[in-house]
């Protein structure tokens, strides 16, 4: 049952792992969020020859197999579709990830002044360790949108010519009753206020400091105070992902969960010309917090989606619609928590995933008594496997972590309440939802090596 490391497949000959990372590194180094994944991907798909849906309903255009169609739903969620040459009744090879990861969130009312340092105060997104967001450097991605309309883009903290920013966090020196306290608590949610500046405005007098941040926001983005009502403005790590270990077989940078997963279902629904089976490519978002929202995969979104390719394609009715989803084999492609031998209590050996031995399936995730999972059928996981192993791609199998340590969950269960045969799949992640995570390059290939042999077939 021991998994061989897929580095040995490319001995000498490592040119496609390599070259398939470094273009996994420019998307996430310009996707730190979800809008940025659905701009930079919307860019890729036309690049593709993917066209936009909305655009060919207009048309009136009849699509045929072979039609390469996007759909960018509110600027945060994206799907792309490959028609095939059956029927859409008969079902759809989809590829679901979510685009959106664990971060800091700016407060709608955010901007104030403590003591001559200006602040904004902010509120955490997803499962985070919020010990980990302090003292580090930040940056700031999102949007402000206008009472107009228009929307102002922000990032700030990127280029080398940028300021950054900062979370707090108390000296050592002074620590003593701080260092006495449950993990949870060493640093509480509302402490997370970032610093963003300390010169006050000449000639001010009441909250200078505040008031020359404002000056400065108007100067170079021309938005005042109260634009931050409806503003999403998200604080991340600052800088790019970088190559990992002396070998350089790994990346550590900011997102991996899931836009690991996520980039590589893209290349591979790039890669389907005319496949047998409709090809979908599935990225969504609100995950994190448990898919909800009109962007999140408990939204009907992409229900709604598929009935716009039927009905473009000439074969909607309600009755087949409902067909074409439960027909449907999906890969729920999310990330696995990699074996850390320096934490290794948490797993065990014969059902952790392990980095270099390629992608990795979870039939189940949830919470100790399987709470909350999808749980793949044995004849979904046998059908997988023969796929795999005709294409010879390297994958292993996995649970998240030992029965009783915890668990977690991704956008499976809900495609499958469609009656979708519905399985985990993705890379393994150290650090996970750490503001830096790691990956291995030869797992991020075979991913997508996996999902190539997955929509080119019917499981």
């Amino acid at each position: 049952m021991e998994r061989k490391n897929a580095w040995a497949a490319y001995a000498g000959d490592d040119g496609k792992v390599e070259a398939f990372a470094k273009a996994y590194c420019d998307f996430i180094n310009n996707g730190k969020t979800e809008r940025e994944c659905v701009a930079y991907g919307e860019k890729l798909a036309k690049a593709h020859g993917f066209e936009d849906l909305n655009a060919v309903v207009r048309s009136g255009r009849k699509l045929n197999a072979g039609a390469r169609v996007y759909v960018n739903w509110m600027g945060k969620s994206f799907m792309l579709f490959v028609l095939g040459e059956k029927p859409l009744e008969e079902g759809m090879n989809i590829l679901g990830a979510h685009i959106d990861s664990p971060r800091i969130d700016v407060k709608q009312n955010p901007l104030y002044e403590d003591t001559d340092l200006a602040y904004l105060d902010t509120h955490y997104y997803g499962g985070i360790k919020k010990y980990q967001w302090v003292a580090i450097p930040l940056a700031l991605h999102g949007v402000i949108v206008r009472k107009t309309g228009e929307k102002v883009i922000i990032n700030i903290g990127e280029d080398e010519n940028d300021p950054v920013f900062c979370i707090s966090d108390l000296l050592v020196h002074l620590a003593q009753e701080q260092m006495t306290k449950n993990a949870k608590e060493v640093v509480e949610g509302e402490a997370l206020n970032l610093i963003v500046g300390g010169r006050p405005l000449e000639g001010e007098e009441k909250d200078a400091v505040k008031a020359n941040v404002l000056k400065l926001l108007a100067d170079k983005y021309g938005v005042e105070e109260e634009d931050f009502l409806s503003a999403e403005i998200e604080v991340v790590p600052a800088g790019e992902a970088r190559d990992y270990g002396f070998d350089r077989s790994m990346i550590m940078g900011y997102g991996h969960d899931d836009r690991v997963c996520a980039y590589p279902s893209f290349e591979a629904i790039a890669a389907m010309e005319k496949p047998e089976i409709t090809s979908v490519c599935l990225l969504v978002d609100k995950e994190e917090i448990g898919s909800v929202g009109a962007s999140g995969m408990q939204s009907r979104f992409f229900e709604n989606t598929v009935a716009e390719v039927m009905n473009a394609a000439g074969t909607y009715s309600e009755l087949a619609l409902r067909r074409a989803l439960k027909n449907s084999s999906v890969l729920s492609s999310d990330v696995s928590a990699a074996f850390d031998p320096n934490f290794p209590s948490v797993m065990t050996k014969r059902n952790a995933a392990y980095f270099g031995r390629g992608l990795v399936f979870n039939k189940y995730t949830g919470a100790r008594g399987k709470s909350g999972s999808n749980d793949a059928n044995a004849e979904y996981v046998g059908a997988l496997r023969a796929i795999m192993d005709r294409n010879e791609v390297a994958f292993q199998t996995a649970e998240l972590g030992k029965v009783d340590q915890g668990g977690g969950g991704t956008i499976a269960y809900i495609l499958a309440n469609y009656g979708m045969r519905v399985i985990d799949s993705g890379v393994a992640v150290l650090n996970m939802h750490a503001p830096w995570e790691i990956i291995s390059k030869v797992d991020l290939y075979e991913a997508y090596r996996g999902y190539i042999a997955f929509l080119k077939e019917q499981a």
